[in-house]
């Protein structure tokens, strides 16, 4: 695995892959990586001819009381993970040049962006849509690959990549979980174990929303009300939203008569979490 910092350097390596007629896989991500990155990483490996993955953890989708200083950088181990996953290059950028002085550019995406995340964290997704656009540029790849978990998320930028006419096909993969349910991520590992316990009743909420779903349930209120049912026994989580969207638009719905999208955030203990299931009428 070759490992890279410059824009140039990394410019330079798709250009030789490029003359030999290679395709490309991009996963983005801010390192911390765990089961959920690996298996963007094998479903890139699988696709595609080379694998580049980024690790930056990007100072512009961060609120000024999140945690950007303590978000967790465990490089030796992400590289060591990354190089046993079949990585043909980490991109390490240095945040002056994704964001060099002077830079007054960003992208967003109107009303994808107003909803769910966009509502609790004001600016969150301009930042990544921003970040976004610019890896793209860097890399050009033929495919990215992004993960159900963060599925708003991945919206937009299916949305921007459409709207902007970027020539990369885009993929998700499903969100993958620990063995008891709880949503791999990065911030789990802020959680204490009777936080991490009560975690888990993110995914054993929408696991019952799924079984409602299953029998016919149709009406968006009484969903919700089962997700805050679930909670009420984990002491530690303190919801953020509990919330039924059409998975395409993002826009509330009333009841379910296509593809839907429901989403939860909530703080357990002081770590924000969040989880989603899209669920579609057969």
């Amino acid at each position: 695995m070759r490992v890279v910092r410059g824009i140039a350097a990394l410019r330079r390596v798709i250009a030789s892959w490029r003359g030999e007629g290679t395709t490309i896989a991009f996963v983005p991500t801010m390192g911390a990586l765990h089961r959920g990155h690996l298996s963007l990483v094998r479903r890139a490996r699988a696709t595609s001819d080379r694998v580049v993955v980024s690790i930056f953890v990007n100072p512009l989708q961060f609120g000024p009381h999140e945690d950007f200083r303590r978000y967790p950088r465990p490089i030796g181990a992400d590289r060591a993970l990354l190089r046993a996953a079949g990585v043909d290059v980490l991109w390490q950028p240095d945040a002056d040049e994704i964001y060099p002085p002077g830079d007054c550019t960003r992208v967003r995406v109107e009303g994808f962006d107003a909803t769910l995340e966009g509502v609790s964290r004001p600016g969150h997704f301009t930042g990544v849509t921003t970040v976004v656009a610019k890896l793209l540029h860097a890399v050009a790849p033929d495919v990215l690959w992004l993960g159900q978990k963060d599925a708003q998320q991945a919206r937009l930028i299916e949305r921007m990549v459409k709207d902007l006419l970027i020539p990369v096909r885009v993929r998700r993969a499903p969100t993958v979980r620990e063995r008891d349910g709880l949503a791999c991520s990065s911030r789990n590992l802020y959680l204490s174990p009777e936080q991490r316990a009560d975690a888990v009743a993110l995914s054993r909420g929408l696991a019952e929303v799924k079984a409602a779903l299953d029998r016919g349930e149709r009406r968006a209120a009484t969903l919700v009300r089962l997700v805050r049912r679930a909670w009420r026994d984990a002491p530690s989580v303190r919801e953020d939203y509990v919330a039924v969207v059409d998975a395409a638009t993002l826009a509330p719905v009333k009841a379910v008569r296509g593809k839907v999208l429901v989403a939860v955030a909530a703080r357990v203990g002081a770590t924000r979490l969040i989880d989603n299931l899209e669920w579609e009428p057969r």
